[in-house]
């Protein structure tokens, strides 16, 4: 009898366990032109696309057809008026930064993801708070005047380089990270194992005079993120929590390591989707979010307009890209986050618009166009207004 009653325990057990199971896949496997899923995370949800100024019929099929297709994206999330209107996941091949290999996964609304460059745009944010705090030089400071140490590298124009202009990403150093067809093959490489990051970048020579060229350098973005941690008194990754996450309601992410346990400022941030929707909603709102500024306005206004233009078609800011896009019956500008392998953040103010995408072809170039054309679906499905 003891037998049969342990049995029958097991037997209700594992019929609970499987129903578990089953609602909880039900939940994050919802058909793409579902609503999304309520969550309490502090993101209000418009069930109606059309209700939020979309062309509810187009939107599902880029919603589908993202979901369905062969492409290798991740996630796709459209908010549009503070309200969570699209959000769709699928499995796909995906490497953790510093990972060797990539495995199939399966991501939904819980799963954080890298988003590689888009951690640039964070350092940014993050830059413009400590400067509020009284707490980093002018951006007309020549960066080296900062590292004494580095005295013998003061020559042949870097000492003319400024914080503002490796902000910018128009430093003039020779670097070779654009063209990198794996993380084995560019300079960014040498970032994660090298001792003085610092000596790393300053020691490239100059390619042409400072504030004259774009060179997409994450090289600038470590020795800014090395600043900013000596001068807040403590880790990127601590200041970002305090500063930033936290007053956000970001609770779930990570800050990967490089070699030598350093935070990488440049390409190490794992965040949900949501919550990297959230950062665009922050930009969007000019750094306000419920009531409290978070990063000053004038700081969203200055990093955010163009310093340098790319020779691409686009802008660069202060690590943010600048563009425009065809949408409701005109043209829009936009802020965007970039990071390898398909990760995006797209804020669109003319539409009060956020879209995000996530994806793992981290070496294939033709990510950058497919992202572009996933983006540029989505923004045809916006109604013009009345």
């Amino acid at each position: 009898m003891a037998h049969l009653q342990r049995s029958s325990r097991w037997l209700v057990g594992a019929g609970i366990a499987l129903a578990l199971s089953v609602g909880m896949q039900d939940a994050s496997a919802a058909a793409p032109c579902d609503a999304p899923t309520q969550m309490n995370d502090g993101w209000q949800i418009e069930a109606s696309p059309q209700a939020a100024g979309f062309d509810a019929t187009r939107l599902c099929g880029v919603l589908r057809d993202m979901a369905d297709g062969d492409l290798n994206f991740h996630s796709l999330l459209v908010v549009r008026h503070g309200q969570l209107v699209a959000e769709v996941y699928r499995p796909g091949k995906d490497e953790r930064i510093k990972d060797l290999f990539r495995s199939t996964r399966t991501f939904d609304a819980t799963s954080i993801h890298d988003v590689r460059s888009i951690s640039k745009s964070v350092t940014s944010l993050l830059w413009g708070i400590a400067q509020a705090q009284g707490k980093t030089p002018a951006l007309d400071t020549p960066a080296l005047s900062l590292f004494p140490e580095l005295a013998d590298l003061n020559r042949d124009g870097r000492e003319a380089i400024t914080l503002g202009q490796m902000l910018s990403m128009s430093s003039g150093l020779a670097w070779n990270e654009w063209n990198a067809t794996s993380l084995l093959n560019g300079d960014e490489f040498g970032l994660m194992w090298h001792t003085s990051q610092a000596h790393y970048v300053f020691d490239r020579p100059m390619a042409a005079p400072a504030a004259t060229q774009f060179n997409y350098n994450g090289g600038n973005t470590a020795v800014l993120g090395q600043l900013l941690a000596e001068r807040v008194g403590m880790s990127l990754p601590e200041y970002a929590r305090q500063n930033l996450f936290e007053p956000l309601g970001i609770t779930h992410w990570e800050w990967v390591d490089d070699f030598r346990g350093r935070p990488i400022a440049y390409a190490g941030l794992r965040l949900r989707p949501r919550d990297l929707a959230r950062i665009g909603q922050l930009v969007l709102q000019h750094g306000q979010w419920q009531g409290r500024q978070i990063v000053p306005a004038e700081w969203i206004a200055e990093s955010t307009r163009p310093h340098i233009d790319t020779g691409m078609g686009l802008q660069y800011g202060y690590q943010w890209w600048l563009g425009k896009v065809s949408a409701a019956g005109g043209e829009q500008a936009w802020i965007g986050g970039i990071g390898r392998g398909g990760q995006r953040l797209w804020i669109v103010p003319g539409l009060d618009m956020v879209v995000v995408a996530t994806a793992g072809d981290y070496n294939q170039r033709t990510i950058w166009k497919q992202s572009e054309t996933l983006f540029q679906q989505v923004m045809t499905t916006v109604r013009p207004a009345n």
